[in-house]
């Protein structure tokens, strides 16, 4: 019996002694946990359950030149409601989740009443803590569900719990929307990437917690540290007149369905960009901003080239713009490259109206004769006026110009020169054309183009920019002189007639380049026409381009595709800043006379002696003569004519074109009224008594 009950106790103790070891090891577990592994198990507790997420700043505002929105960020907010610890209880919500789901119905119009009932309801039985009810929705939105059944009992009791971000908005949708550019994952376009660093401003820090259902909450609705704003920029841009140039661009872009097209329009004196527009045409038929052209588009400029390299010739003192050279018939071999006038052969003809009319052959003529010893000599010219160099612009994406020198492996002693000098086998941007073009109205003062002038902050100016003078005198100022005369003479003499205005004066140029085809050489169906110029040329305030490829509908000439946008746009702006306008004057100066380019000799004299008009001759010997204007008066230039050879009788008077072409032997038909601006056939053609020569008639 003693036996069986020690035998019972000492179960039993073995049982407390088990039991009190397990106990023991439990609190030395818990007094391990507590102490030794405490910190380290709470901080994979707060990791796991606790965490900081970034608070966005409020990106800069991106104006323009008067203070219109560009491009600004608004608040947008998350939404969601807190139906695990409410202020109220469940009979509150049962006798208002209706209402409330009615009104978020209402308001977004994305979900029915019952669906949104629905959710409510599981969030409540769920005793959700963060229901998302809503993503996206605009301040206006939550201020009007802050007024709806629960939560209006208050930003805590309510349960409504909004978690703020920010949008980018862009105003003004399309215009100029490829320069103000994005900034998005290190993807730098225009001045939102060019400016990021003023725009972008510090995140903050908002501790959240990680819920049950995975959801991430706010602990607080006080940021742990505040987000610091972004400062904002003043562009140059002027949103009128963006609207101009937008405007006339895709009408002209739509009327020839081209492929895509860009203007410019630059403050001469001091660089900055006022409008600038690049539309594509896209799948639809319509058009939009999806690329820079006038940036990143560096393509052979074709005949708007020829303006530097006459310069860099009259500069270098190897031509003046009197001199005279023989367009031929309108077709000239350069070895064995063809090259052709579109206006046909001109005959003999100065350097001032080979620039206006815009001659292949008389630009290459004059450039091979002058450089074919040393062709080098034409590239340092090139250079020196600073056409190899980028423009070093604020905002990424330009093009590097492309203009060979002679020790490229793609040079050919032949013809290389001679079609350099027109604008082909050289790559440069419309921006870098333009801007050439704006130092040349700017007196020989190459300035930097400049697309923002001030940084803000508070609307407080924190820094101004001032503008960049990039090369003081990019040729002498006699050069100068000549090119502007040039400029002005194809729009009163030239291939953009079209342009002269009685009101202001406009000087530029006219180019139509063919689209090179890699694989096919030439495709003689694919063009880009183009205009580039100043206004008003007496006193140029603007400079502008405008380029347009690949028009469609059989108009391809930059008279007739490119030029009217430049009207149109140059037109509106001139309306629009009377203090660009300049008096009337009652007698013309030597540059707007005389009415007739030429004819006979003695009778130029008496009108010009009659008139008190400054003129010089070149041959007081010659009968027929052509006539050259600039500001230092007029010169009478030599027109020789040869027998068999139909003569050039473009800008004479009727009487004299007449008179010289029947003393020929040859019939005449007139059209129209004024002074001879057509003649078919064209001139330098063989001809016989039995040639019937049509002229065409126009007023000056």
């Amino acid at each position: 019996m003693k036996d069986a009950k020690r035998d019972i106790l000492w179960r039993v103790y073995l049982v407390y002694l088990v039991v009190f070891l397990f106990g023991v090891g439990i609190i030395i577990k818990v007094i391990h946990i507590q102490f030794v592994e405490g910190d380290a198990l709470r901080k994979k507790v707060e990791l796991n359950t606790l965490r900081y997420f970034p608070i966005d700043e409020i990106r800069g505002t991106i104006l323009d030149c008067d203070g219109s929105i560009l491009a600004t960020s608004i608040p947008i907010f998350d939404v969601g409601m807190d139906l695990g610890t409410t202020y109220y209880d469940e009979e509150f919500f049962r006798d208002n989740v209706d209402s409330l789901s009615r009104s978020l119905s209402k308001l977004f119009n994305d979900k029915s009443r019952m669906e949104y009932k629905r959710l409510l309801e599981q969030g409540w039985d769920d005793k959700e803590r963060f229901l998302l009810l809503k993503r996206n929705v605009t301040y206006t939105q939550l201020k009007k569900m802050r007024s709806f059944p629960i939560f209006r009992l208050g930003r805590f009791k309510g349960g409504l719990v909004p978690i703020e971000r920010s949008k980018r908005e862009i105003p003004f949708k399309h215009l100029a929307a490829r320069t103000i550019g994005f900034e998005r994952k290190g993807y730098k376009v225009g001045l939102e990437g060019g400016y990021t660093q003023y725009l972008e401003g510090v995140s903050g820090k908002r501790l959240m917690r990680k819920l049950s259902n995975g959801a991430w909450m706010p602990v607080s609705y006080k940021n742990e540290i505040e987000p610091k704003d972004g400062y904002d920029i003043v562009t140059t841009i002027d949103i009128n007149i963006q609207d101009v140039a937008e405007d006339a661009l895709m009408r002209t872009l739509q009327l020839n369905e081209a492929d895509h097209g860009c203007t410019i329009l630059m403050e001469v004196a001091t660089g900055q960009i006022k409008a600038i527009a690049n539309l594509t045409r896209m799948g639809d038929g319509s058009y939009q901003e999806v690329m820079n052209y006038a940036l990143a588009e560096a393509s052979e400029p074709g005949s708007t080239f020829k303006l530097p390299s006459l310069m860099v010739a009259l500069d270098d003192g190897r031509i003046n713009i009197t001199d005279t050279i023989d367009t031929e018939r309108g077709v000239h071999f350069f070895c064995n490259q063809q090259m052709k006038d579109h206006e046909g052969g001109l005959g003999r003809i100065s350097v001032k109206a080979v620039f206006e009319h815009s001659s292949n052959i008389g630009v290459s003529k004059i450039i091979y004769k002058a450089y074919a010893k040393e062709p080098e000599k034409f590239i340092d010219g090139l250079y020196r006026m600073g056409l190899n160099k980028s423009l070093d612009l604020d905002i990424p994406g330009e093009a590097t110009p492309k203009i060979k020198s002679t020790k490229s492996k793609v040079w050919t002693d032949c013809y290389s020169l001679a079609w350099m000098s027109v604008g082909y086998e050289l790559a440069i941007t419309p921006l870098q054309t333009l801007n050439f073009y704006n130092a040349v109205a700017n007196d020989g003062v190459m300035v930097k183009p400049m697309f923002v002038k001030e940084i803000r902050q508070s609307g407080q100016v924190i820094k101004s920019f001032s503008p960049v003078i990039t090369n003081k005198a990019i040729c002498s100022k006699e050069t100068i002189r000549k090119a502007k005369a040039m400029l002005e003479g194809v729009v009163t003499n030239g291939t953009a007639k079209n342009l002269f205005n009685s009101v202001y004066k406009i000087a530029g140029k006219t180019g139509t380049a063919q689209i090179a085809n890699l694989s096919d050489g030439y495709d003689h169906e694919n063009y880009k026409a183009s205009f580039v110029g100043y206004f008003p040329a007496d006193n140029p305030k603007y400079s502008c381009i405008v380029v347009i490829n690949n028009p469609s509908k059989g108009k391809y000439y930059g008279s007739a595709v490119a030029a009217p946008v430049f009207k149109e746009i140059a037109d509106k702006v001139y309306a629009t800043q009377p203090d660009i306008h300049q008096e009337k004057k009652n007698i013309p100066n030597s540059t707007d006379f005389p009415l007739a380019t030429g004819g006979y000799q003695k009778d130029l004299q008496k009108i010009y002696t009659a008139l008190a008009y400054t003129y010089s001759t070149q041959d007081p010997s010659s009968v027929w003569v052509a006539t050259i204007s600039d500001s230092t008066g007029n010169t009478l230039v030599p027109r020789n004519f040869t027998d068999g050879i139909l003569p050039n009788v473009t800008g004479m008077s009727v009487k004299d074109g007449v008179y010289l072409l029947e003393k020929m032997g040859l019939k005449v038909k007139l059209s129209g009224k004024g002074v001879i601006r057509k003649q078919s056939p064209a001139p330098g053609v063989k001809c016989t008594n039995r040639t019937l020569v049509v002229l065409e008639l126009a007023s000056i």
